[in-house]
């Protein structure tokens, strides 16, 4: 497995001096700045000072779409997203979200004041990077994904992140990641015990104000009990 090089970034700062930070992954073809301008929208209190890191995914080839080049998190090789997965890939962007995260501790954010979310790919990502992560975090944000390498859960996630609030959501009718893959990755975390908060929304593949406005509510949650 190669190392990714370091991801490059936008951040954008609530207030002066961050004590809370929020890692927010984007899906396939996307670019950090594709959920930039939703800081606005979660509304968060003056008195909570939060650094927004939106990091872009490196430039690679895409199986599924023809082998074009695309920012991704890893390849993926199939409609079911499941069958053949790109582990190689996937444990690369693992290692890259992990430095990510210690650059925030580095600055001087404890780890269960860092949120980690994501969408579609980004969600994978999430799910996968922050269930090993051998730190406390804040909370886990899953959005229209599902949790990759679901068949090796099994003694890979680690205990530090045991009982850390999870906020997954799907829109039921999504074409791109089939709402039954969300539904799987969240019985599964719920099967091994795990605080998971599952929402369902009259959408595609996206998000909508009534989901902005839960997801608002549970970062403002997460972030105020770390």
């Amino acid at each position: 497995m190669s190392a990714l090089p370091a991801l490059e970034a936008i951040e954008i700062e609530t207030g002066p001096k961050p004590t809370h930070s929020v890692i927010w992954l984007h899906g396939l073809g996307a670019d950090g700045n594709d959920f930039a301008p939703l800081v606005p929208a979660m509304q968060l209190p003056e008195s909570l000072a939060v650094r927004f890191v939106f990091p872009h995914a490196p430039v690679q080839p895409v199986t599924i779409n023809g082998g074009m080049a695309m920012r991704s998190w890893y390849d993926i090789l199939e409609p079911t997203l499941v069958r053949r997965e790109d582990e190689a890939g996937i444990l690369a962007s693992e290692q890259a979200i992990h430095t990510l995260i210690e650059h925030e501790i580095a600055r001087g954010i404890p780890s269960e004041h860092i949120l980690l979310a994501g969408f579609s790919q980004g969600c994978a990502m999430t799910l996968h990077t922050g269930l090993r992560f051998p730190k406390r975090l804040a909370g886990l944000i899953g959005l229209s994904g599902y949790l990759p390498l679901a068949d090796r859960v099994a003694g890979a996630f680690h205990p530090a992140n045991r009982d850390t609030p999870m906020f997954i959501a799907h829109g039921s009718h999504d074409p791109v990641v089939a709402l039954e893959r969300g539904v799987a990755s969240k019985d599964l975390l719920l099967a091994h015990g795990y605080n998971v908060q599952w929402h369902t929304y009259p959408m595609a593949h996206s998000v909508c104000p009534e989901e902005v406005g839960d997801i608002a509510r549970f970062m403002h949650k997460a972030l105020s009990s770390g």
